[in-house]
């Protein structure tokens, strides 16, 4: 196939995007922050896609064109046709596929031919009919163990058939950019015919560990720990300020584990799973203001998932809680209700880092 050198590309008035996988808007919040067009979106959750109407679109002006559905469901053809997107115009394909068949929840040989894994592959139907400048696949690290190594390389295949040159994967954390939040995800790119010179890939962190040794340039002095997270009032009215009703017996547990980082170990709680097994210790600990957030999941506002809990008070955490510590904006509302809203917070990619990476790549393009 012959390939399209970046160089013959016309110059926008503003850089275009298309967002796949799109879910609640992460990657085209972080987009529109960054002043890229989002032409058009696809996702098949409908609450998601809910949430993506009424932040993205309504009252939006030069909104984004949604599909609800799936790719699979909708061909390339008749996407660009009803997008009314010439090939050729794009200049970045975004999206983050499902990532639950690589979690690292998933033991032994999990996961391995995972048929959601072969929605990564849909991307290629979707990179050949758009023929976008660059494209960028963020995932969960697992994908890179080495029970996935075939996958990987079947991925930079169809990549360099598709005429795409494309970096090695890179794992980035985002709390090393700006998030409250230690959260660590892969990111594939690839440019259409060659690498630009003048990429800087990974982007320089921002943010360090106070203790941190780095002696590069540095625009803050530290990570942004949990307490940002809490420290201002929830808005009033915000339908998004909801956190699950827990027990009575599981709220006189929560006042047993010692503020600000307690765990259940200290609370005295110990199930039948845990007698004989060690692992998940996070799960009922509270989270501790002075640290950045651990990853918010599809779990976020279930304390039995990980370590959930309020600094100080005897519940989970908000929804709302778990947005901010993706950094999405408090007038950004999530529709669907409580656990159907946690699960789009927990897939979404955080808006500023999302902002970095894309970013980074429009500063490449000629």
């Amino acid at each position: 196939m012959p390939v399209r050198r970046i160089s013959s590309w016309p110059k926008h008035s503003r850089p275009t995007a298309v967002d796949l996988f799109a879910g609640a808007g992460g990657f085209s919040l972080a987009a529109r922050k960054q002043d890229i067009k989002v032409l058009a979106a696809i996702e098949n959750n409908s609450a998601a896609c809910d949430t993506y109407q009424a932040n993205l679109i309504n009252n939006q002006f030069d909104a984004p064109v949604l599909f609800r559905k799936s790719i699979e469901d909708l061909s390339p053809v008749d996407f660009i046709a009803a997008a009314r997107i010439s090939s050729g115009t794009v200049d970045i394909l975004m999206g983050g596929p499902p990532c639950q068949g690589f979690s690292t929840h998933r033991i032994k040989d999990s996961g391995v031919g995972d048929p959601r894994n072969a929605l990564l592959l849909q991307y290629f139907m979707y990179l050949q009919a758009l023929r976008p400048r660059c494209f960028i696949v963020e995932n969960v690290p697992g994908m890179l163990w080495p029970r996935h190594e075939d996958y990987i390389k079947n991925f930079y295949e169809h990549a360099r058939m598709a005429g795409y040159d494309v970096l090695e994967p890179v794992v980035l954390n985002a709390k090393s950019y700006g998030v409250p939040q230690n959260r660590k995800r892969v990111f594939i790119v690839g440019f259409l015919g060659s690498i630009p010179a003048g990429l800087q890939w990974p982007p320089f962190p921002t943010h360090y560990s106070p203790s941190s040794s780095e002696v590069l340039k540095q625009r803050l002095p530290g990570w942004r720990t949990a307490a940002e997270v809490f420290a201002l009032s929830l808005p009033d009215g915000d339908p998004n300020n909801i956190h699950m009703n827990h027990k009575p017996e599981m709220v006189e547990l929560f006042r047993s584990t010692p503020l600000n980082g307690g765990s259940r170990h200290q609370s005295g709680r110990v199930l039948p799973c845990h007698r004989n097994y060690d692992g998940h210790r996070d799960v009922y600990g509270r989270i501790n203001p002075d640290l950045p957030g651990p990853t918010m999941t599809t779990a976020c506002v279930n304390p039995s998932k990980g370590r959930f809990l309020h600094p100080t008070e005897h519940h989970g955490i908000t929804v709302r809680h778990a947005a901010r510590f993706q950094t999405f904006p408090d007038d950004y509302v999530f529709h669907g209700g409580l656990m159907a809203s946690g699960v789009q917070v927990g897939n979404a990619v955080p808006i500023l880092l999302g902002e970095t990476v894309l970013s980074t790549l429009v500063q490449a393009l000629p």
